[in-house]
């Protein structure tokens, strides 16, 4: 529950942040791709020192640090007059939630066998993907319906509960352990020893190890295209003539792509160390891109959301899975995970920002440096790749 609230409250607040740029400072598509580069890089130096701090001072005290901070920030939002001031606001909510999902991705691995593992991750995609996919539906038409300053109550008010929500846990969590060891949560599940052994001798170690580099790689690619397309959402929906709240039911198609992805990769196992699935994804994931950002109609639009979202959905599942499968300290590789989606946040829009500035002339310059960039990432997995096979035959 904790988790699919979080997904709601953060996708509302930061993809609909753009629209509310938009409208309130007159912020165009190289304005808001650089407030995107700023989220993307308080993210990337942020959740790293957060999953280690989950894994030292303990989960819910990171959840509670997480929590707080996002809904005061918010708090502040709701009277903060300028743009700078929002870009600060801004600043302090993605610094809050970088305590939140390292920890919550450790939550549900932790003590996990394979079998177990795969079921766990598979739950937490879907949760937070179908939550985050009625966010991007329903935000248009909330912030058109109650105002732009839902843009900041809505997500606190959630932020609160869930901060309830946590205290409550781990009251109950330190009841556990003192009625006895057997009931307290987050501690290890017992280990089918018969599973792990079949599961490392399907995957041994180098190889698993070759496909978390090559995820570690994909994932922050993807979401170099991801956080650029949210950024420029509210320019391609003043081309197509979409209101704000049309812009929410449109857009949003990606997210549900996605989470179709997740429910199909949570049942189905075959893709688990297949390179020919994650070079597809790529490959599907640059092409679709240049088609959302460029459609010339709705139709086109649309479908291209649908290829988006499913090539993210393998590519993202692939990273949070092959990081959890071979980690011991859970919290710290969470961190890793989220700190490259924060450097993919980054790198993209500040390629788009940089080259619209650099070539005001031509509009479309930031996608056509978009692609390039993910065509570069491309070339890098499959190196990694290939790099692999030549050591083995040598």
């Amino acid at each position: 529950m904790i988790e699919g609230l979080n997904s709601f409250a953060t996708v509302f607040y930061f993809y609909y942040l753009y629209f509310f740029m938009q409208q309130e400072y007159g912020f165009g598509n190289k304005a808001n791709l650089m407030l995107a580069a700023l989220n993307g890089a308080t993210y990337a130096l942020t959740a790293w020192f957060a999953g280690k701090f989950a894994q030292r001072k303990g989960y819910f005290t990171a959840l509670k640090v997480g929590y707080a901070t996002m809904a005061g920030a918010l708090g502040v939002g709701l009277f903060m007059p300028s743009a700078a001031g929002q870009v600060l606001v801004m600043t302090a909510a993605v610094f809050g939630m970088s305590f939140t999902w390292p920890t919550l991705e450790a939550m549900v691995s932790e003590g996990e066998s394979a079998g177990g593992l795969q079921h766990m991750v598979g739950v937490y995609n879907v949760v937070w993907a179908a939550t985050a996919a009625i966010g991007s539906f329903m935000g248009g038409a909330l912030l058109e319906k109650l105002g732009r300053q839902s843009l900041f109550y809505v997500p606190m008010t959630v932020h609160l509960v869930q901060l309830g929500l946590t205290v409550w846990l781990e009251s109950e969590a330190k009841t556990a352990r003192r009625l006895g060891p057997t009931s307290a949560p987050q501690q290890p599940a017992p280990v089918d020893l018969d599973e792990a052994d079949h599961h490392s001798a399907r995957h041994p170690l180098p190889k698993a190890k070759r496909f978390l580099r090559m995820a570690w790689l994909a994932n922050p690619f993807a979401y170099i295209a991801i956080n650029t397309l949210i950024a420029v959402v509210p320019g391609v929906a003043r081309r197509l003539e979409l209101s704000t709240m049309a812009a929410g039911f449109c857009c949003s198609t990606w997210c549900f792509a996605r989470l179709g992805a997740f429910a199909l990769l949570w049942r189905w196992q075959a893709w688990h160390y297949r390179f020919r699935w994650l070079l597809l994804a790529y490959v599907a994931l640059v092409l679709s891109f240049g088609g959302v950002v460029l459609a010339p109609n709705l139709s086109v639009l649309i479908g291209a959301q649908l290829v988006f979202g499913g090539a993210v959905g393998l590519i993202y599942y692939s990273s949070l899975f092959y990081s959890m499968d071979r980690s011991e300290t859970k919290g710290e590789h969470g961190g890793i995970h989220e700190a490259a989606i924060g450097l993919g946040n980054c790198a993209g829009p500040a390629v788009g920002a940089a080259t619209l500035q650099l070539i005001p002339q031509y509009s479309q310059s930031g996608t056509a440096a978009v692609i390039l960039l993910l065509l570069c990432g491309l070339g890098g997995l499959v190196k990694i790749w290939r790099s692999a096979d030549r050591t083995a035959e040598a």
